[in-house]
């Protein structure tokens, strides 16, 4: 029976799965492992069953026993792992697509109405019970007739496209390639990022990570969004400078922002806690039992598919 490494705490039916087809080692007080003791506790594994809160760098693999096959991402994302060091290794890298696009994009409006509706501000009124209804109390920006630029038209950001449209929103996008009519369903299309930031009224950031998009949307990209944008980001928070982000809100060039994810996780930059029009949450794209649970199956999956027939179709490597 193959032996896996479980780096953080799953759910208890996925948990259950993994006992009945694996020799497995849980981390059942989701302890956060250091790079050493990932490495430690790998030893006579041959999966690892790994999430995005492990750095798997170029170092952390070298070291790995050569008895890991596979490290079997609990995530769409793969950013954590170095593709490169884990190839030269000989060492298959799996994620978890497709699974979690409806949680995710459903965050992704949370966001863009939180932001735009100064949803923070509101629910700290509330909470105080000091609020007085007046007719321009918490004025805030209507989505109908509202221009969203969506950087990076995959999976989500088709979604968020097709709920936003319902909300009255046009439709505009960046990304590697042009879709095709179907997928596009009356979206503007921009080849150049700096099209689409000419026109977003809200700007969703919902590309994939990589060395290419890292402070993607900086200080000069903020600049070319029109006065008063709202920025949101659904994707990784290494694609936003926050610093300029921050700038921008300082200077009011951004009117707010919705972020799911940011720089640091989870330690926020104090310079968004001083702004109200700040809508920020903890990383909560996939966060519902149905999708938690369709990811962690998906890993299994995918590790077993790799054991039994030496490939994998969500091979990102």
């Amino acid at each position: 029976m193959k032996k896996i490494l479980v780096t953080r705490k799953l759910l208890r039916s996925n948990e259950d799965k993994l006992k009945s087809l694996y020799d497995v080692k849980l981390n059942l007080n989701d302890e956060l492992y250091s790079q050493d003791k990932l490495i430690e506790l790998s030893k006579g594994c041959d999966g690892i069953l790994s999430a995005l809160t492990d750095k798997l760098d170029d170092q952390t693999i070298s070291k790995l026993p050569e008895s890991i096959k596979i490290l079997s991402n609990f995530a769409v994302g793969f950013g954590n792992i170095d593709l490169e060091a884990a190839k030269k290794r000989n060492i298959a890298v799996t994620n978890t697509p497709e699974v979690l696009t409806d949680a995710t994009a459903e965050i992704g409006i949370l966001l863009i109405l939180g932001a735009c509706r100064r949803a923070a501000e509101g629910i700290e009124g509330a909470k105080a019970s000091n609020w007085k209804w007046s007719a321009d109390y918490l004025i805030g920006k209507q989505l109908t007739g509202t221009r969203l630029g969506i950087l990076g038209m995959g999976r989500i950001g088709q979604k968020i496209a097709k709920i936003a449209r319902s909300l009255g929103m046009i439709i505009h996008y960046h990304n590697r390639s042009k879709l095709n009519d179907e997928k596009e369903n009356g979206a503007i299309y921009h080849e150049k990022l700096d099209s689409l930031l000419s026109v977003s009224d809200v700007l969703s950031v919902c590309c994939p990570a990589s060395k290419e998009t890292i402070n993607l949307i900086n200080k000069e990209a903020l600049e070319k969004l029109p006065q008063g944008a709202v920025v949101t980001n659904v994707a990784r928070g290494d694609i936003v400078d926050d610093e300029a982000l921050i700038d921008a809100l300082d200077r009011r060039k951004v009117y707010a922002v919705g972020l799911d994810v940011y720089k640091g996780e989870p330690n926020l930059n104090p310079g968004y806690t001083k702004h109200k029009s700040a809508f920020i949450l903890p990383h909560l794209g996939s966060a519902t039992k149905e999708t938690r649970t369709a990811m962690a199956n998906l890993a299994i999956d995918n590790m077993t598919e790799f054991f039994e027939t030496g490939g994998c179709k969500n091979k990102v490597n």
